[in-house]
């Protein structure tokens, strides 16, 4: 169902985060699957609506650096360095999951990856859900990412049972991923935000 994404049509999505059901939602970039991130079981339908094999971490979207630090048992300073410049905007960073953050989610690996997403109706959600929401795009396993929501709606249905009716961002690339092994940062995806732009903030930089 195509929800407003004024005051009461976030409420609702926020709601129905709360209650375990699925949200598509505008991103800077594409439409997001979003479930509740500390809820195993709406985590889980999100790899059946995708029809996605579990068994691969799912990305955490966060809405301040204060949630992600919620979220992890360490955040090295040039990681946060580079959040705190970059976010919101295209940068994943990985870290160590505590104990709040479902294996589901990590799918044992331990780590997390949490991003703020450099849009508005997607940062409100999270702060009215209160929880970091799956920010996996709301496409089928192995079609191409959606930016309208009437798109989202079509293919989905019932499945997604709230549908935020807001404009993606411009974006087409995907974040940059980085990590931090052995005292140093580490890229393990460049995308939107490329190295260059990373090593200017804190040097020394490892491209795998």
């Amino acid at each position: 169902m195509l929800i407003s994404t004024d005051n009461s049509g976030l409420l609702h999505g926020a709601n129905a985060i709360n209650g375990g059901e699925l949200v598509a939602f505008p991103t800077d970039t594409y439409f997001a699957l979003g479930a509740d991130g500390f809820n195993s079981k709406a985590v889980e339908s999100v790899f059946v609506t995708k029809g996605r094999n579990p068994g691969t971490p799912v990305p955490l979207l966060v809405s301040d650096s204060n949630m992600a630090t919620s979220l992890v048992r360490d955040f090295p300073a040039p990681l946060k360095q580079l959040a705190d410049h970059f976010w919101p905007g295209a940068l994943t960073v990985v870290l160590p999951a505590n104990d709040r953050v479902p294996d589901v989610v990590t799918a044992r690996t331990g780590t997390v990856g949490v991003r703020v997403p450099d849009n508005d109706v997607a940062r409100k959600l999270i702060e009215l859900s209160g929880v970091p929401i799956t920010g996996t795009s709301c496409n089928l396993t192995g079609r191409d990412p959606i930016k309208e929501a009437v798109v989202v709606d079509q293919v989905f249905g019932d499945q997604v049972p709230v549908v935020l009716d807001g404009a993606c961002g411009d974006s087409t690339a995907a974040s940059t991923v980085i990590s931090f092994e052995d005292k140093r940062v580490v890229v393990l995806r460049e995308g939107a935000i490329s190295a260059e732009s990373l090593r200017n903030i804190v040097g020394d930089i490892v491209v795998s």
